[in-house]
Parts: C-alpha cells; sequence; structure tokens
C-alpha cells in the first residue's frame, strides 16, 4: 500500500489487539496535567491526541475519566499533538490507591471523577 510522497505502509507490530475507544481522559506527571482523547487501547499500549503540543515527561499516567481507570505508561513516540505510550499497567481510582497514583486520584477527581 502506498501513502503520498512514496512512503509504503509499516505492518502493523503490536503484539496485542486494539481496540478503538475515543474516550476522554487525562495525562498526569509532575508538573504536567492536560486533556487528551485515549484514540486506542490494547494491553500492552495506547494512542492519545492531546489538547496541545506539549513534549510530554518520558513517564506519565493516563487517565480514563468515565472509566476511573489511570494506566502507568512510558512515551514511545510523540508527533506535535499525538503521542505512543507503552502501557505498564492500570490502577482503579476508585477508593484506595498506591502512593505513585495518588496525584493521578487527585487529576480525577478535578475533572470531575468519583
Amino acid at each position: 500500500m502506498k501513502f503520498g510522497r512514496g512512503k509504503t505502509a509499516r505492518a502493523d507490530r503490536r503484539l496485542n489487539p486494539r481496540k478503538l475507544v475515543n474516550v476522554p481522559g487525562v495525562v498526569s506527571a509532575p508538573s504536567v496535567e492536560m486533556a487528551c482523547i485515549i484514540v486506542d487501547l490494547s494491553d500492552g499500549g495506547m494512542k492519545l491526541r492531546l489538547d496541545r503540543g506539549t513534549t510530554l515527561p518520558p513517564e506519565v499516567a493516563v487517565i480514563d475519566v468515565a472509566d476511573g481507570v489511570a494506566y502507568s505508561a512510558v512515551v514511545v513516540w510523540q508527533r506535535r499533538q499525538e503521542a505512543g505510550l507503552r502501557q505498564t499497567g492500570a490502577v482503579s481510582l476508585r477508593g484506595l490507591v498506591p502512593a505513585r497514583m495518588a496525584g493521578a486520584r487527585d487529576a480525577w477527581l478535578r475533572v470531575g471523577g468519583g
């Protein structure tokens, strides 16, 4: 398959199937909190559309606002307002959370979670 300017399509290298979700989220890290859309999600990663073109730190928490879940993630790539992340674990934000996710829980509550 050809794309503009002679580029060819790359094979999807994901180990886990992705699911298109398009749900509102929040990216949370020390001194970073911004709205995003979780475009797709798999057991191993996710793609985000960011509210603005800010460079993300290497490690973040991505909050699925509706489901009340925070995903620990490592940024694999970022282009303008899109980013691909490797998911390293999910935690429910309802009830007690590990100390490392306290900031994510606070962010979730600020946007109306709970």
